[in-house]
């Protein structure tokens, strides 16, 4: 929904804006899971696996990979072997999820322990929070970035430390979540010091944070799924109704408001929504599929169809590699964009080679 993550919806929009929708003869259907996904698990597996009582239903993509995911794909698969199973951004086991899907995407969280840091250390950054909650940090790739932050922060001269923030599907909800950050940056900031960065693993915490450490002091390379549009409009008040889709109009009015702001430098994104990126690109890296112009897992057919959202962006892509077994999954892509920062420009971390050692890094 808009409230859970705005941009993942309006990737969605866009093909259904392209290929229009069942209700009026074309091709796309989009459906959004319940905000509190997490207690409404029955739902979610519903509202996925009632797709395939379409008969003319031949891809089913969801966006992000909410818990449920994995058993609404299993159920489709017993009864339709022809609906290509797509996943972006999963939150539950990448060998849970690998198994039941044709197709998984998501950020490629083990490159970007590293380049967070390294990006942090080129924006001047000598200290970095790392801002999350325990069912966040249950999630094996989440976690894994986190240990191999720590380890690039040693290697790299970037001190780094942890706090909790409380889980917006908790009671006290997306605004008692919201609140809280509000509330505790401006310590944060005290205690750690204007140079350093900030970060956190969830989309609605990401506002209040851009807003206190552009008030207080302090760094944002990027958001844990970034995007111009991830948190600058509502903590800067920019209004991108007329913008709405067109991600280089986006990138400079959101630039030239922080640029304005002072905070130049200071503030990172990517400058196309990975969230909007991901629901668009697989949706049309499906629909090649379908139609034969694209073979199914296919590292290079996959990063053309998300480039046709991108223009001018750089990617980079692996596949996901389990440590415990040192199975590659072929159908599991790790995927991320250069990191943008206002005010500077790309800093070249999609060209960054990664040291081998951080990609097999396990925490000890």
């Amino acid at each position: 929904t808009v409230s859970q993550g705005e941009d993942d919806l309006r990737g969605g929009d866009a093909l259904a804006k392209e290929y229009g929708t069942v209700a009026d003869g074309g091709m796309i259907q989009a459906i959004t899971y319940p905000d509190n996904f997490s207690s409404e698990q029955e739902t979610v597996i519903a509202d996925i696996v009632g797709l395939s009582d379409d008969p003319l239903m031949k891809a089913i993509v969801v966006n992000q990979g909410v818990p449920g995911t994995t058993e609404a794909f299993k159920e489709i698969r017993a009864k339709r072997s022809d609906i290509l199973l797509f996943c972006g951004q999963p939150q539950e086991d990448p060998n849970v999820i690998d198994a039941a899907a044709d197709v998984v995407t998501d950020a490629d969280n083990v490159a970007r322990g590293y380049l967070i840091i390294w990006s942090a250390k080129q924006m001047g950054a000598k200290n970095f929070v790392h801002i999350s909650f325990a069912r966040h940090m249950s999630i094996e790739l989440l976690s894994r970035r986190w240990a191999i932050m720590q380890q690039a922060g040693k290697d790299l001269g970037v001190k780094t430390f942890f706090e909790t923030a409380p889980d917006p599907t908790s009671d006290v909800g997306v605004a008692g979540a919201q609140q809280f950050i509000l509330e505790h940056v401006p310590t944060w900031v005290q205690k750690y010091g204007k140079d350093t960065a900030f970060f956190c693993t969830n989309d609605a915490e990401t506002e209040p944070l851009l807003k206190q450490v552009m008030k207080y002091g302090g760094m944002f390379v990027e958001a844990d799924l970034p995007s111009p549009t991830m948190g600058y409009p509502g903590a800067f008040g920019i209004d991108l109704s007329a913008e709405q889709g067109n991600w280089p109009a986006i990138l400079k009015k959101v630039e030239s408001t922080i640029v304005a702001d002072g905070g130049s430098g200071r503030f990172g994104t990517w400058a196309f929504s990975l969230g909007y990126t991901t629901t668009a690109g697989l949706g049309e890296y499906a629909k090649r599929c379908i139609e034969g112009t694209a073979k199914v897992a296919n590292m290079q057919d996959m990063l053309s169809a998300f480039e046709k959202y991108t223009p001018g962006a750089a990617w980079n892509a692996s596949n996901y590699t389990d440590l415990n077994t040192k199975k590659t999954d072929t159908n599991h892509f790790l995927i991320y964009e250069d990191t943008y920062v206002f005010g500077k420009g790309y800093l070249g971390s999609a060209k960054q080679v990664v040291p081998e050692k951080y990609l097999t890094y396990k925490a000890q």
